[in-house]
């Protein structure tokens, strides 16, 4: 028997199924039987698309920088000055509106913490936390263009932005009451604006 037509789609509704599973229990506990409740599916058409639950893990991320790619180019779509291209890539990461999606969020940091558990998960999110720095890097160099830069400042100002970034998101998933509304993307713009401002007047000092 040949496989079905749907192969991809059902893929997908089963990685949707693990996030949405994982947000609410954690992976630990996003048993095969828990994901294919999720999806609508049997446990076996599960196995039949991934061999095992870390396939669906790994998928998931996947799927869930795709669509982080997908924001952040809609949202830098048109902008040519290289600070709103900065401000663009802050926004896709922190602000809400009609794209922001609470449940990948609450999976991304369910997903994090699986990385200390395993190594396979951890070698991808850290190459995804190095190709968030090396473009924060980039987008940093822009800005500088015709000033007074160190590269430690600008590698140093990326890093404050991914920690701000994967904090925020600790957060809102841990300790959403605890937190202001909607502060994160404006507050780290603040930052870096007051970073770049500072580190330019000491360059010429």
């Amino acid at each position: 028997m040949g496989r079905p037509s749907n192969t991809a789609q059902r893929k997908q509704e089963i990685v949707f199924a693990l996030l949405k599973v994982m947000s609410e229990l954690g992976y630990e506990k996003a048993s095969i039987q828990a994901i294919a409740r999720e999806a609508g599916l049997a446990s076996g058409l599960i196995h039949y698309h991934f061999k095992t639950k870390q396939e669906i893990l790994i998928s998931a991320v996947g799927w869930i920088v795709s669509a982080a790619e997908e924001r952040l180019t809609s949202m830098q779509e048109g902008q040519q000055n290289p600070w709103d291209r900065l401000e663009a890539f802050i926004n896709a990461r922190l602000a809400t509106g009609e794209t922001q999606m609470p449940e990948i969020v609450s999976a991304w940091v369910v997903i994090a913490a699986e990385s200390i558990r395993q190594q396979e998960v951890r070698d991808i999110y850290q190459d995804l936390v190095k190709t968030q720095l090396e473009m924060l890097s980039a987008l940093l160099l822009e800005v500088w263009e015709g000033k007074s830069k160190v590269d430690e400042e600008v590698s140093h100002l990326s890093a404050i932005i991914v920690a701000a970034i994967e904090g925020a998101f600790q957060l809102s998933v841990t300790a959403p009451q605890a937190m202001p509304k909607n502060y994160s993307a404006d507050t780290v713009i603040k930052l870096v604006k007051s970073r770049i401002s500072a580190a330019s007047i000491n360059a010429m000092s």
